[in-house]
């Protein structure tokens, strides 16, 4: 559990602090947000606000991670999955950081071409997938609480783009006012503290150990991730004052589903990021509409944006969104303790 703490704590000193200075190095590069012309009109004076703050959380989570290992106890060994779920995350932040990058130079709101960031999903899943198949030696078996025993066999390398490539689109999606997406990060990725350390502790339940992942360095790579996320909520919260940029919803976004593939938890992700289910929806339900009837279903797409123009305040958004996620990620843990004690599950 010390291990635990320190990479949590690590991540949110290192962010807490670490994050002005990053301000002041992006400022001075000119590394500020563009803005989408067919935005809120409110959002166009956050013009020029720093970005890609999602290195902040990076490297934060890099060296809470390291820390949680060898430093304080220095009890806990690095794992295959471990280091495979850090791979993966390092590689969607550099797939981010790309993105980002070409919106400053080229002065626009779209980075990397659909078909580039698609391709680079596909690369980053597919290298994913195969490590954790051939070398953490994980199951291909789809899973909610733990295995359903339904063996997805080559359809499971499929299966793992699909739920990297959504969850970071999701949480990008998201990731248009002040906090709202890496505050709702930070509630996931506490849920995934709990999950890895629970099934840590009931190993002949869940036999996670066995088939090669483990559950507790998970839940160290999950805790520097929350404890980066929270500091950094400090600095984003409204009015922002650094935004995290697709540098860190997409490498947010893939880290949630690095988890849940690794911990046997697949189909619970979507109750445990309900919020990002409900944003991708919406855009995939106005666009389907419009198309349809020529009519939009929302003011706005992602939903947020639709309370906005229907007269909600920025942070009364926020604030409301919050609370769904959170209700959301309660409910996906509460069901996982369920369904623990269902199964006959000894304390």
């Amino acid at each position: 559990m010390t291990n635990i703490l320190t990479a949590a704590g690590v991540g949110l000193l290192l962010s807490l602090l670490g994050t002005p200075w990053a301000i002041k190095q992006f400022r001075r590069r000119g590394w500020g947000q563009l803005i989408r012309e067919e935005g809120p009109k409110a959002h166009y004076e956050k013009r020029g606000t720093p970005t890609m703050g999602g290195l902040v959380i990076l490297g934060a989570t890099i060296v809470g991670y390291l820390v949680g290992h060898i430093g304080i106890s220095g009890s806990a060994d690095f794992s295959d999955s471990g280091v495979l779920a850090m791979g993966t995350i390092v590689a969607l932040g550099f797939l981010g950081f790309l993105d980002d990058i070409i919106k400053i130079r080229k002065a626009r709101s779209l980075g990397l071409h659909k078909r580039a960031k698609f391709l680079g999903q596909l690369v980053i899943a597919g290298v994913f997938g195969f490590c954790a198949v051939y070398f953490v030696d994980i199951g291909t078996d789809l899973s909610f609480f733990r295995s359903t025993n339904l063996d997805l066999g080559w359809f499971f390398f499929v299966w793992v783009f699909l739920m990297i490539a959504a969850s970071s689109n999701g949480v990008n999606l998201t990731d248009g006012l002040d906090g709202l997406a890496v505050g709702s990060a930070a509630q996931v990725l506490a849920a995934f503290v709990v999950i890895g350390f629970w099934q840590f502790r009931h190993p002949g339940f869940y036999d996670l150990i066995a088939t090669g992942s483990d559950p507790f360095d998970l839940a160290i790579v999950a805790a520097a991730l929350f404890g980066s996320c929270a500091g950094f909520l400090w600095w984003n919260t409204a009015p922002a004052k650094v935004f995290m940029g697709d540098t860190g919803s997409l490498m947010l976004g893939g880290a949630m589903a690095v988890l849940a593939i690794l911990l046997n938890t697949q189909l619970l992700l979507l109750l445990l990021g309900g919020l990002y289910a409900v944003e991708t929806l919406s855009v995939i339900f106005q666009v389907a509409v419009f198309k349809r009837t020529g009519k939009r279903l929302f003011l706005m797409a992602p939903v947020h944006h639709h309370f906005e123009l229907a007269g909600w305040e920025e942070f009364t958004v926020i604030v409301r969104f919050w609370v769904l996620s959170g209700l959301s990620t309660g409910f996906g843990i509460g069901l996982f303790y369920a369904d623990f004690i269902s199964k006959g599950g000894a304390l």
